[in-house]
């Protein structure tokens, strides 16, 4: 029972780590030095007056900031 756990803990750590360098791997060249990375993709707009979200590309739209 003890050996489950600790290989099952082995396992869920070796997976968070590949997944934590498959976030890094964008900002890298292939080389694997730093570069620099891609702006966000917008994906929401608002209209400048009233604040509602609106289709990108229309008059009076400006793309929401990102996190």
């Amino acid at each position: 029972m003890r050996r489950m756990f600790v290989l099952g803990a082995a396992v869920a750590m070796t997976l968070s780590a590949l997944a934590a360098g498959a976030q890094a791997a964008p900002c890298r060249d292939s080389h694997g030095k730093f570069a620099k990375c891609p702006p966000p993709v917008v994906k929401h707009c608002r209209d400048i007056k009233t604040k509602r979200f609106v289709k990108c590309g229309s008059p009076h739209s400006e793309p929401v900031p990102t996190h």
